[in-house]
C-alpha cells in the first residue's frame, strides 16, 4: 500500500509531520505556516530548515486559494482556539460566514471547495474547545461537528493527556478524526454501535485504550441550521454536554466519559534531563530565589486593579522545584527567558536550581533533539515553539492506528 498524501495546516515547527512521517505510512505534499503577529516567520524558518521549502507555503491561509492546494488523502492541523460563532451574510449565498481571522473557517472553506475532498481529517486543539464559550458551553464544538456533518464527515474525538499513556509531559489536548462518506471507515463506523466504537473498535481506542467505569452516556441531535445552532446551543449556560470521548454521525452525537487504560513504561521528568554541562545562565541566581519562591508559593492578598478597585486574590502553591519522578507539567508559550515565573519549570540538580533547556523542552514534546535549533532563533523563541507544539508521540500512535483501520476497511486505495 502506498503512502497517504498529507496536507498540514497551521504547521508550526512540524509536530504533525514528524509524528505521521515517523510511521512510514504518510507523506506531506503541502504545508502552510503563517504567524500573523510577527514580521519574522520564525516557525516557518525552522520548518523549512528541517523539511525543505518545496510545497511549503508561508502566507496567510485565508488568502491561499483552494486550487493552489494539491489533492490529498488526509488534512491535519492544530488550529487556533477562537470564537467559532456563525453569522449570516446576504453576499454569501450559502448563508454561512465565520468571522474573518477565525481559522476554523479556512479549513471549512478548503473542504467545501475541494472537488476531491480528503477522505480523512486529523485535527488537534486545546481541550477547552469542548466547553467554550463560557456563555454557551460546547457551542463552538457543536458548530464544528455540525459543519463537518454537512460536508459528509463522521467524527470521533478524544481528550488525550500524553502523560497518562507513559509520555513525559502532562499535556491534555482534544484530538479528532473525521472520515468522509464513502470511505470504508465511515461505512464501518455507521454500522457500529457508537459506544462500541468509542470503547473497542475506533481508531483512538486502538492507539490509546480506555475503559468506561460508569454509565454516563449522553446522546443528542445537533440542530441542522448552523446559524440557529450557533445562536441557541446550550443557552441555559449549563455544563457542556460534550464529554472526553465521542462520535458524531449525520449530526447525531454520542458522548461518554472514558478513563485511560495503560500499564506500560512511564517516562518522567528526570529521564529527559541533559547530562552534559549546562550553561551558567540557566541556573537561578540566589538573588532571584525569593521572587521565584513567592511566585510559586500560595497567596492570599489584596490587590488593586488599574482603576484602583481592591479585590481579594488567592492561589495555591506550585511544586517547587518540579518533581523529577513525575511527568512534567504542561509547557506553555512563556516558558523561555530568565525572569522568575510561576509557570516555568525549575529542576534541582547537584549544581543548583535551574530552568529547562530548549532541547529538554523538545524532549518533553518528543521532538528530535535540537529540532528547533537554528541561527537567529533565540532560546526563548524555541521555548515558545514547544509551548505551542503537540506531543509527537500521540500523533505517531494515532497515525499507526489510522493506517491500520484504512488498510482493514478500505477496499481500494
Amino acid at each position: 500500500m502506498q503512502q497517504l498524501k498529507v496536507c498540514e495546516l497551521f504547521a508550526g515547527v512540524g509536530g504533525f509531520r514528524l509524528g505521521l512521517e515517523n510511521t512510514g505510512h504518510y507523506k506531506v505534499v503541502w504545508s502552510n505556516q503563517w504567524e500573523p503577529s510577527t514580521k519574522t516567520q520564525h516557525a516557518s524558518l525552522v520548518y523549512e530548515a528541517r523539511f525543505g521549502s518545496e510545497n511549503h507555503s508561508n502566507t496567510d491561509i485565508e488568502t491561499v486559494e483552494t486550487k493552489e492546494i494539491p489533492d490529498h488523502d488526509i488534512l491535519v492541523g492544530g488550529f487556533p482556539c477562537q470564537d467559532y460563532s456563525v453569522a449570516t451574510s446576504l453576499k454569501n449565498s450559502k448563508g454561512l460566514i465565520g468571522k474573518k481571522g477565525v481559522l476554523w473557517w479556512s479549513i471549512h472553506r478548503i473542504l467545501s471547495e475541494k472537488k476531491n475532498k480528503p477522505k480523512y481529517l486529523f485535527l488537534e486543539n486545546v481541550d477547552r474547545l469542548l466547553k467554550s464559550p463560557s456563555t454557551q458551553r460546547g457551542r463552538d464544538f457543536a458548530v464544528m461537528l455540525r459543519s463537518l456533518s454537512d460536508l459528509g464527515y463522521a467524527v470521533e474525538w478524544r481528550v488525550i493527556n500524553a502523560a497518562e499513556y507513559g509520555m513525559p509531559q502532562r499535556r491534555r489536548r482534544v484530538f479528532f478524526l473525521a472520515y468522509l462518506k464513502g470511505s470504508g471507515i465511515h461505512s464501518k463506523l455507521k454500522k457500529t454501535p457508537p459506544v462500541n466504537w468509542i470503547l473497542q473498535e475506533g481508531t483512538f481506542c486502538d492507539s490509546f485504550p480506555v475503559v468506561q467505569t460508569t454509565q454516563n452516556l449522553v446522546s443528542f441531535e445537533l440542530e441542522k441550521d448552523l446559524v440557529t445552532l450557533s445562536n441557541t446551543f446550550n443557552k441555559e449556560k449549563g455544563l457542556s454536554p460534550f464529554l472526553n470521548s465521542g462520535v458524531c454521525i449525520n449530526g447525531k452525537v454520542t458522548t461518554l466519559k472514558t478513563f485511560p487504560s495503560f500499564d506500560g513504561k512511564r517516562t518522567v521528568l528526570s529521564d529527559i534531563l541533559e547530562k552534559k554541562e549546562i550553561a551558567p545562565e540557566y541556573y537561578i541566581d540566589d538573588a532571584d530565589l525569593p521572587k521565584w519562591e513567592y511566585l510559586k508559593g500560595s497567596k492570599k492578598e489584596i490587590r488593586k486593579t488599574k482603576a484602583g478597585f481592591e479585590y481579594n486574590y488567592s492561589e495555591g502553591s506550585m511544586v517547587f522545584p518540579d518533581a523529577l519522578d513525575q511527568p512534567s507539567r504542561t509547557i506553555i508559550t512563556g516558558e523561555g527567558g530568565k525572569s522568575p515565573s510561576r509557570f516555568k519549570h525549575v529542576v534541582q540538580t547537584p549544581q543548583g536550581l535551574r530552568r529547562l533547556l530548549p532541547v529538554e523542552l523538545e524532549r518533553l514534546n518528543m521532538f528530535p533533539d535540537n529540532h528547533t535549533k537554528l541561527d537567529g532563533i533565540s532560546d526563548t523563541k524555541r521555548a515558545f515553539f514547544m509551548g505551542n507544539a503537540l506531543v509527537v508521540g500521540i500523533v505517531e500512535k494515532v497515525g499507526v492506528s489510522l493506517f491500520r483501520k484504512i488498510t482493514e476497511f478500505e477496499k481500494q486505495f
